[in-house]
């Protein structure tokens, strides 16, 4: 172990192409600090004094940490990913070069447990510098402050621990799709399948969904409801996560089919790539679709929040108002931070893809192939998939929320700002983290990957 320690230390310090080793570590620094800010501000919502509002403004934090959790689990595993072609040539030369399959095992579950130890203590200043912001934040008639949003010691190091070890854990699952040998090293790869049987799984979750929400709703109180959305909520997640990428192959294959429209080159290499991996190209924008449900569940939650505070006294009616503001507040902060974690995990992805492709991008270089063409392929690869989920997530939310708003309040203009809103900055950040990584393919393209791993 420890000779596996000392080789780890030693090919971090020889590597010459440092993007494969800041890449990672500022995502696990992006993740750590966006995570105990989160887990800190959240602590807030389950120490409401008030027993008539401690439970709805504690399931209420809940729903949002859950909210938030899903996109930074995203960007934690595209960071974990960010290194395979790195790890696939490192351990092939490591193999060719007499290495036992032991060693390599505990120099690639070093690596990364490292990376996401750096980044992770990365986070933890980062989440230092954001707490006086986050602390101006109200809720409930005053301010968090930033005693309320600083996360405890104890947490600070649960979080950092669990994040170490989910890096750890990724790192030894990319490990059984490895195949070591005595000449080399190889990953298998197993073709996506389209199954219908996942499309009629979505109908007929998104049909139990409707009838839960119109059936059931009416006979709980504002936490049964939220209970009631929040399960319908998921479970079309689920399932819409299984149908994306059956979906981006029956995308791309209509692309190929359409090539005879100009320019030929850009349309083909991004239909290819979409067909190469459509898990991978869905995992790259489904934080989209969350924030697309999102959109619309907040606008009509606050139009909701806002039209029954119009009754009652004036006590019960400033309690109604406050209730919807700190709603409002919750879901644009909410929408918010899912929006940085998404562009974050695109560009993350797309850097990966641009080191994992690095030897294809070198060869189209050598045939001619424009690197402005080569962009534009990348921009359409994650443009249409963008599109297809954004909009069909968006209006699978507003069929679940249905039956119990109808098309009044899902037609009230601060429903519709809020989720052309949320449509508008969410396509353009993660088109924005696309553009971001152009110059990556301008550095990769002069040079084969062979003497810049090790």
């Amino acid at each position: 172990m420890i000779t596996a320690a000392r080789l780890t230390l030693l090919l971090i310090r020889r590597t010459t192409d440092r993007a494969t080793l800041v890449l990672p570590i500022v995502a696990f620094a992006v993740v750590t600090a966006l995570a105990l800010t989160v887990f800190g501000g959240a602590r807030f919502f389950f120490a409401v004094g008030e027993e008539d509002l401690s439970i709805l403004y504690a399931v209420l934090g809940t729903v949002a940490t859950i909210l938030l959790v899903v996109p930074l689990l995203t960007l934690c595993g595209a960071a974990a990913r960010l290194s395979t072609r790195r790890r696939d040539d490192r351990l092939a030369t490591l193999r060719l070069l007499g290495a036992p399959r032991r060693m390599i095992a505990q120099v690639t579950v070093l690596e990364a447990a490292l990376l996401a130890l750096a980044g992770s203590l990365l986070g933890l200043v980062g989440h230092l510098m954001l707490v006086p912001l986050t602390g101006l934040l109200r809720f409930h008639g005053e301010q968090l402050g930033a005693s309320r949003v600083l996360i405890s010691p104890l947490g600070a190091a649960g979080c950092i621990l669990g994040l170490v070890t989910l890096a750890t854990v990724s790192a030894i699952v990319g490990l059984r799709r490895v195949v070591v040998s005595p000449l080399g090293v190889r990953t298998r790869q197993q073709a996506a399948r389209f199954s219908v049987w996942r499309v009629i799984g979505f109908a007929v979750v998104l049909v139990v969904g409707v009838f839960a929400v119109g059936s059931l709703s009416g006979r709980f109180g504002p936490v049964g409801l939220i209970a009631i959305l929040g399960g319908a909520f998921g479970l079309t997640m689920v399932v819409l996560n299984l149908i994306g990428p059956p979906l981006v192959r029956v995308s791309a294959r209509w692309m190929l089919r359409r090539l005879d429209r100009q320019p030929v080159a850009p349309r083909l290499l991004a239909a290819r790539t979409m067909l190469d991996d459509p898990k991978a190209t869905w995992r790259q924008v489904s934080g989209v679709a969350m924030t697309s449900f999102m959109a619309v569940f907040g606008g009509v939650g606050v139009a909701v929040s806002s039209i029954a505070s119009a009754g009652g006294d004036g006590e019960v009616e400033a309690q109604n108002q406050m209730i919807a503001t700190d709603i409002l507040t919750g879901v644009l902060v909410t929408i918010a931070i899912s929006f940085i974690t998404v562009a974050c995990a695109v560009a993350v992805s797309q850097a990966a893809a641009v080191l994992d492709r690095r030897d294809q991008l070198v060869s189209l270089h050598r045939i001619g192939i424009p690197v402005s063409q080569i962009n534009s392929a990348r921009l359409r690869a994650v443009r249409r998939p963008l599109l297809l989920v954004a909009v069909g997530s968006a209006i699978t939310a507003a069929v679940l929320v249905f039956p119990l708003t109808g098309a009044a309040l899902l037609t009230q203009p601060l429903t519709l700002v809020v989720v052309g809103l949320a449509l508008l900055i969410g396509c353009s950040l993660v088109l924005g983290a696309v553009k971001l990584t152009d110059p990556l393919v301008s550095r990769s393209r002069s040079g084969s990957s062979a003497s810049l791993y090790l």
